[in-house]
C-alpha cells in the first residue's frame, strides 16, 4: 500500500499540517515530539520569533497554528491576528506561561480556538484534538468563564 494520499479518506486519514511557534527550542522540541505521535497530524514548520511565524505561515499553509504569546519582534496575540487575516482556516491554539485573564479573554475573542498553558502541557493533545473537532479548549486552571470568551462554539474547559 503506497504511503501517499490517494483521495481516498476512508484509507488514509486526514493529514493536519500544524506550525509551531515558541522562541525556546528545547520546548519546541518537546511540542514537535509530542505532535509526532498522532498519525494525522504533519509538522511543516517550526518557527523562534514573531515574524518568521507568519512569514512561514504565509508560505506554509498551516490547518493548525500552536504559538507562544511572549515571542521576540512580534507577540504571539498579533502573529494570530495577521495569521488569521491571511489563512482563514487556520487554527490558533495558544502554548504558553501566561495565564492573565483579560490575555486569555482577548487571545480567545480574537479568534484563537484554544489556550493551554505550559505547566499543563499534558493537556496539549486533548486540546489539539476538541480543536480540530470544531470545539474549543481553555487549560485547566485559568478563571475563564463561559460567558467571557464571546465564542459561538462549544469550549471545553479542562478539569
Amino acid at each position: 500500500m503506497s504511503r501517499h494520499p490517494t483521495g481516498d479518506s476512508e484509507r488514509q486519514p486526514a493529514s493536519v499540517r500544524v506550525l509551531v511557534v515558541d522562541d525556546y527550542e528545547p520546548w519546541r522540541r518537546w511540542v514537535c515530539s509530542e505532535l509526532g505521535t498522532q498519525r494525522q497530524l504533519q509538522l511543516v514548520g517550526e518557527a523562534s520569533d514573531g515574524l518568521e511565524a507568519v512569514r512561514k505561515a504565509h508560505e506554509l499553509k498551516p490547518d493548525l497554528v500552536l504559538v507562544d504569546i511572549g515571542l521576540p519582534k512580534l507577540n504571539g496575540l498579533d502573529v494570530a491576528s495577521r495569521i488569521a487575516q491571511s489563512n482563514h482556516d487556520a487554527k490558533i491554539v495558544f502554548l504558553t506561561n501566561e495565564r492573565e485573564t483579560e490575555l486569555v479573554k482577548q487571545a480567545l475573542s480574537n479568534g484563537a480556538k484554544g489556550y493551554v498553558l505550559k505547566e499543563n502541557a499534558t493537556e496539549l493533545l486533548a486540546a489539539v484534538a476538541a480543536v480540530l473537532q470544531g470545539g474549543r479548549f481553555v487549560s485547566s486552571g485559568l478563571a475563564i468563564e463561559f460567558d467571557d470568551c464571546d465564542c459561538d462554539c462549544e469550549t471545553i474547559f479542562a478539569h
